[in-house]
């Protein structure tokens, strides 16, 4: 998955509280209280594999601590925000034709990269182009490279293939834009708030970019450090070696709370761990057998077994953040009575063993499945947990298997999780969903304009995954990062948010 897949919606990384948002509600806050201010070096942890760094900023990107990087490096043309949830980046603002099919993005004024380079359309369409060839249209939703053109030295034309009313918050952070022609990743030269001071072997020291379009950093530099588990990262901020364990997960919450030096940070609606159900062939491709499964969970036991209570249960529907969820669709609860006879209606059989595959990924995803199968014997079902290692899970199972977890990020909008894994034409429809009434309430909210309509549009889509979708979402996992007191205003908005760190500051 990648950023491709893992950071796109973690979180991933989520992919926030970002530039301009600080004066008008980013989602960030100073628990202590306190004047901003500028000066001294943020030391912060986040995790990777060394066998995994990237360097280039359209790859596949495995490491969270890499994607950390990239985007206080580089600039994409727009991010997540608070209310509305796209905020400007690089671009200062975008407009579309009447059909919503033509939209015209316009580069922020001042922007320049970090060698002092004015940062033009030029170089936005050269990024674009390669990003869109490199990852296709799951990343740039238009049908081909000839769909971005420059429109003078400013601005950027994309053509979308039909009506596309949310194309600013599809493009949200993953866009970043180099310096066209750009061959040479080491160099990392961006137009983000902090600039490359040096690099070896996965960790980065970052110093303040003063020339930013977006006004300077408060910190003088940041330091990354790559860790290659949660617990080693957990242990270095309590030893006081780091002062952010970025996205720790909730037994580093727990055992931090008892510290009087730290802080827990909590991001609401941060990641789902779900659970993927085949839904064309194979033994869940009944509607009937997928609600049994969802009737089989105990969300609440889920929430606190998995999660240690950082979370909150969830309803079978992706983007629990967005202002548009439908909070009057029922919540589902368990029923064991009704999934059995759900199971019988079907003519499941319940005298086999069905896997469910996993990876130690997201934190808690493995123990999700486990608690799963233990609920899942209520109903009949045996279920045997498999712990693949996540390049075979994605190599092997990913896409192809009837029962999987998967984790997603940036929980803010129900047409994003549509658009990238439930639309039929989608290449990462995980569930390999292909129902007419799904793509037509997608394509209508597309073509609606923000309101009644697209509200309508939006629920539509929530009332099918709710009802016959592949998801079995149980909860929402709150994002944790625990750092020192002395750090202020972290970045509390999920997903991609948390990377944000141009308006972090220490008090001492």
């Amino acid at each position: 998955m990648g950023v491709d897949r893992r950071q796109l919606f973690k979180a991933s990384l989520g992919l926030g509280a970002v530039l301009a948002l600080s004066a008008c509600g980013s989602g960030s806050s100073d628990s202590s209280g306190g004047t901003p201010r500028g000066g001294g070096t943020l030391r912060i942890g986040a995790i990777g594999k060394s066998s995994k760094i990237e360097r280039d900023p359209h790859a596949t990107i495995s490491n969270e601590s890499d994607f950390l990087i990239m985007s206080l490096v580089y600039d994409p043309l727009t991010v997540p925000g608070a209310n509305p949830n796209v905020a400007p980046r690089l671009a200062s603002k975008w407009e579309s034709d009447a059909e919503q099919r033509n939209w015209t993005f316009t580069l922020a004024e001042g922007a320049t990269f970090h060698d002092g380079r004015p940062v033009t359309s030029e170089d936005v369409v050269w990024s674009l182009r390669r990003l869109r060839e490199i990852a296709g249209e799951t990343k740039v939703p238009v049908a081909s490279v000839e769909d971005i053109k420059a429109s003078g030295p400013k601005a950027v034309v994309l053509t979308c293939a039909g009506p596309n009313s949310q194309l600013p918050l599809l493009l949200r952070l993953m866009t970043f834009v180099l310096p066209k022609g750009t061959t040479d990743f080491t160099k990392a030269i961006g137009s983000g708030p902090f600039k490359l001071d040096s690099y070896s072997n996965g960790n980065a020291r970052l110093i303040r970019n003063d020339a930013w379009h977006g006004g300077a950093a408060l910190l003088d530099a940041i330091e990354v450090t790559l860790f290659e588990s949660p617990e080693s990262m957990a242990n270095a901020v309590m030893a006081g070696q780091i002062d952010v364990a970025s996205s720790v997960g909730a037994v580093a919450g727990r055992t931090a709370e008892s510290h009087g030096n730290l802080q827990v940070v909590r991001r609401p609606n941060d990641v789902a761990v779900a659970i993927a159900m085949r839904t064309t062939d194979g033994p869940f491709a009944d509607p009937k057998v997928r609600e049994a499964l969802r009737l089989a969970v105990d969300r609440d036991a889920m929430v606190e077994q998995v999660l240690s209570g950082y979370g909150s249960i969830a309803n079978d529907i992706l983007g629990t953040a967005d202002p548009t969820f439908d909070t009057s669709i029922p919540q589902r609860k368990r029923d064991i009575a009704r999934a059995k006879q759900l199971l019988a209606d079907a003519k499941f059989d319940t005298g086999k063993t069905y896997q469910l595959f996993t990876k130690q990924e997201a934190a808690g995803e493995v123990e999700s499945a486990k608690v799963f199968a233990g609920q899942a014997k209520n109903i009949g079902l045996t279920v045997e947990v498999v712990v693949q290692e996540a390049n075979a899970f994605y190599d092997q199972t990913w896409l192809k298997a009837p029962l999987y977890t998967v984790n997603w990020g940036t929980n803010d909008s129900v047409v994003f999780f549509a658009s990238k894994v439930m639309y039929s034409h989608t290449k990462w429809n995980e569930t390999n969903f292909q129902d007419a009434a799904f793509d037509k309430a997608y394509t209508d909210a597309l073509a609606a304009p923000s309101g009644a309509k697209f509200t309508e549009a939006s629920k539509a889509i929530q009332q099918i995954e709710y009802d016959r979708g592949g998801y079995l979402v149980w909860g929402m996992a709150d994002g944790i990062d625990v750092a020192s007191k002395s750090v202020r205003d972290l970045p509390k908005l999920g997903g991609y948010g948390r990377v944000q760190l141009e308006r972090v500051w220490l008090s001492n």
